[in-house]
């Protein structure tokens, strides 16, 4: 009997213990569309920043952690870097820049997206110091923020014209 009276309330406390675990809760999916639209208003927001040379505004879209390659400029990645880096660069009288994204992929989780669009850029010759405009294509990686927002953690821009449409195979010719 004592046993029986052992088991039942070994029994008894498995089950009450069993009731007070919880399953473990599934992330909320993530609204990809939502996320899309958010960074490209970032990516609008950025480039008003730059075109105001607002040094202060371009770092904050940056991580603390980021990394900025530039043509034929050597890759920063240090904050104080960064900084003299954008400094310089919005210090160019004849700075026009334009960006936009032609794709924005979001991962599952969430947490990493990128975007990979053109630019078209006015600055100054660095020898005859005459207005002259570049432009190419860039692909920002961005990680979202322990406070929900989004942050450019790579910023790698590329010299040279938008990729080429995609164009249509020839049709092949009948077989004689």
């Amino acid at each position: 009997m004592r046993n029986a009276t052992g088991i039942a309330l070994a029994a008894t406390a498995l089950v009450a213990l069993a009731a007070c675990t919880q399953a473990p809760q599934k992330a909320p999916a993530t609204d990809m569309a939502a996320v899309e639209k958010e960074i490209r208003a970032i990516e609008t927001q950025w480039n008003a920043d730059y075109n105001s040379r607002n040094v202060d505004a371009v770092m904050g879209h940056y991580a603390e952690d980021a990394a900025i390659a530039n043509p034929g400029a050597p890759l920063v990645a240090a904050s104080d870097s960064r900084r003299a880096s954008i400094t310089q660069f919005v210090s160019d009288p004849n700075l026009k820049i334009s960006f936009e994204s032609d794709r924005v992929q979001i991962a599952k989780s969430g947490e990493l997206a990128y975007t990979r669009g053109h630019f078209t850029m006015q600055g100054s010759d660095p020898v005859t110091k005459q207005p002259r405009t570049d432009s190419g294509n860039y692909l920002t990686v961005w990680k979202k923020q322990s406070d929900g927002s989004w942050k450019a953690v790579e910023d790698f821009v590329v010299p040279g014209g938008p990729a080429p449409a995609a164009t249509e195979p020839a049709a092949a010719e009948p077989a004689a």
